[in-house]
């Protein structure tokens, strides 16, 4: 099976002197679940960024497929001014809506208002559903349950590890515990 994430002998700093990475590899099928795990400020959500090409690495190769993203913020994630259905509308089928809305425990009526009138765990469940209706071969997750609680929590990642036959997810999490439960792998960085 192809590897649908490579990530070969990367290396990146912000500073010439001091490298978050070097000659950092990772690899990942479908199928697969891989956590990275570490410190505020150990470089987790910098490597996202390298993966997205939002930041060039000073060597080595990043090789990614067809993925979507969860961020931290969720606010962040959607315009102010659009209702979240516009919004996932624009960028997914919703053919599969009903079913994940049940799977995420979260009511369509929530999907017609403003991001700014959720909360922070109804907007995250929001973004986590317009990535998975995009059908991406890699789910890029960065603490994607960090804003639920934990029964929300748990019923989010049973969906996700659900659907381990259509994609490979890569997590970012804090969560050491989440990260054991979950992955196939773990990487401490």
């Amino acid at each position: 099976m192809r590897n649908i994430l490579e990530v070969n002998n990367l290396s990146f700093g912000y500073k010439k002197d001091s490298l978050l990475f070097e000659n950092f590899s990772i690899t990942l099928k479908k199928g697969e679940i891989k956590a990275i795990v570490g410190a505020s400020g150990a470089g987790k959500s910098t490597l996202f960024e390298l993966i997205l090409s939002s930041l060039k690495p000073s060597s080595g190769s990043v090789y990614c497929a067809n993925c979507s993203e969860v961020f931290q913020d969720p606010y962040s994630s959607f315009h102010p001014s659009y209702t979240l259905l516009n919004q996932i509308a624009d960028v997914a089928s919703l053919d599969e809506l009903d079913s994940y809305l049940k799977s995420i425990n979260l009511e369509y009526e929530l999907l017609l208002k403003l991001p700014h009138e959720l909360s922070g765990g109804q907007l995250q469940r929001a973004s986590i559903l317009r990535a998975m209706l995009m059908k991406p071969e890699l789910l890029l997750l960065d603490e994607p349950t960090s804003a639920l609680d934990n029964v929300i929590q748990l019923e989010v990642m049973n969906m996700l590890i659900k659907n381990l036959n259509s994609m490979g997810m890569l997590l970012i999490t804090h969560d050491l515990e989440l990260a054991k439960w979950c992955a196939d792998e773990i990487i401490m960085i």
